[in-house]
């Protein structure tokens, strides 16, 4: 199964070459790809991705003339991967807060067929609070008693529902609308909840914590705000409408 790793990058040109010299290069050699979307970043990130796609065959760099968000450059990267025939699709941070060089692991679920989705866990097995960089308790907290909050409102049960490391299939792509959900940084938990509405349970791989708070560019409060947005529509119906419309438009 051809991957695709998308790297949503705005103001990323201190880390941007680290991470994509730091993945695997089993990722290339067995055919994958890496697709690096410039947010409209007013730095350097633009050159830099563009001089990463002259020197990896099988890196990518794609630009937005204006900023459509996280959610927004996850949906340019994978519309473009499905173009190039990927079929499981990897997220990887161009801060580099989640491991690169993990991303195979974190693909294996879905290559072996037992996953359509899957999340690097910081709080699986409790490494959160450990290592060199660990999450700071000012983002733990509040991570935790959100994480419970979701995990009662959807009927979910994961260690958390905020990491940034998902993997997602080409399958789960076609079956959802990936495409009408969010742009901003709760797109991964709309597609756990989507995920969850069709019957798909999310895999957790444990991963470590590399935490850089002031390179963090979430706002813990709207972000939280808009969290418990989410949990309203859940219990008003609104993924389960847009799963329907969805379902409507699927060609028979």
């Amino acid at each position: 199964m051809k991957k695709a790793v998308v790297i949503p990058s705005f103001q990323a040109e201190a880390t941007l070459a680290g991470v994509v010299n730091a993945l695997p290069p089993e990722l290339f050699t067995e055919g994958g790809i890496a697709i690096i979307v410039n947010d409209a970043s007013p730095d350097a990130t633009g050159k830099v991705a563009d001089r990463l796609a002259e020197e990896y065959e099988g890196v990518f760099a794609l630009h937005h003339e204006q900023n459509r968000g996280y959610g927004g450059g996850l949906k340019t990267g994978m519309r473009y991967g499905m173009e190039q025939g990927a079929e499981i699709f990897a997220i990887v941070h161009a801060d580099g807060q989640y491991a690169p060089a993990m991303v195979l692991q974190l693909c294996a679920p879905i290559a072996r067929g037992v996953a359509e989705i899957v999340q690097g866990s910081r709080m699986k097995g409790g490494g959160a609070r450990r290592g060199e960089h660990p999450m700071p308790l000012s983002r733990f907290l509040p991570n935790r008693l959100l994480t419970m909050f979701e995990n009662l409102v959807v009927g979910t049960s994961l260690a958390e529902f905020h990491s940034g490391y998902m993997v997602y299939s080409k399958k789960l792509l076609e079956r959802v609308p990936f495409e009408a959900i969010q742009n901003n940084y709760n797109f991964d938990a709309e597609m756990i909840i989507l995920a969850h509405m069709v019957g798909i349970r999310t895999v957790e791989v444990s991963i470590p914590t590399r935490y850089d708070d002031e390179a963090s560019s979430l706002n813990p409060i709207p972000y939280g705000l808009n969290v418990l947005r989410m949990m309203w529509r859940v219990t008003t119906g609104h993924y389960i409408e847009l799963l329907d419309k969805h379902s409507q438009q699927e060609p028979r």
